[in-house]
């Protein structure tokens, strides 16, 4: 039995689910808060939307079918509570996507935690031109390391339009880069 799935029978089992919810922060937190990061850009907001998405997974654990891994099923959640955050926000406060866009990259350059350097800077700016959809591939591929199968179940696309959107996101990138 793996790890996981040991962890999901503890979580399901009422006597354990409170140390093994420990058990699951413990291993989870960090990359779900950089997961959700990527796509919340502050570092107060990916906070909540974590909260929100540990929430979401304690009171959800006892449906979880297990058609998928924990960790894919844990990232979908965190991809749906992003998502959520990112419409209730824009309908606050954006008129257009191109202001959107500029403040979000002007809050994370701004930001204590963004330590990037002017490549880095060029790469997000980058990512931020692309599409909701090649960010979201983009991001997921690259820097969560998930893989195609794990983005297709989590984005609920097949694996091939994965591929031609990410190889055309890497096409870009090497294009602009350089410029």
């Amino acid at each position: 039995m793996n790890k996981d799935t040991d962890l999901v029978k503890k979580l399901k089992d009422p006597t354990r689910k409170e140390r093994a919810f420990g058990e699951l922060l413990d291993v989870y937190q960090e990359r779900l808060y950089w997961h959700i990061r990527k796509m919340v850009h502050t570092h107060e907001n990916a906070d909540d939307v974590l909260q929100n998405t540990f929430i979401r997974i304690y009171k959800s654990i006892v449906n979880f079918q297990e058609k998928s891994t924990l960790h894919t099923w844990m990232y979908r959640i965190a991809y749906n509570e992003s998502i959520r955050f990112l419409e209730q926000n824009k309908k606050k406060q954006y008129d257009d996507i191109e202001s959107v866009s500029a403040s979000n990259l002007s809050v994370l350059f701004e930001d204590e935690y963004f330590n990037g350097d002017e490549i880095q800077k060029k790469l997000n700016t980058i990512i931020d031109g692309f599409t909701e959809k090649q960010q979201r591939v983009f991001q997921m591929k690259y820097f969560d390391d998930l893989s195609f199968r794990q983005i297709a179940e989590i984005l609920e696309i097949s694996e091939s339009t994965l591929k031609s959107t990410y190889y055309t996101c890497v096409k870009i990138i090497e294009q602009k880069i350089s410029t």
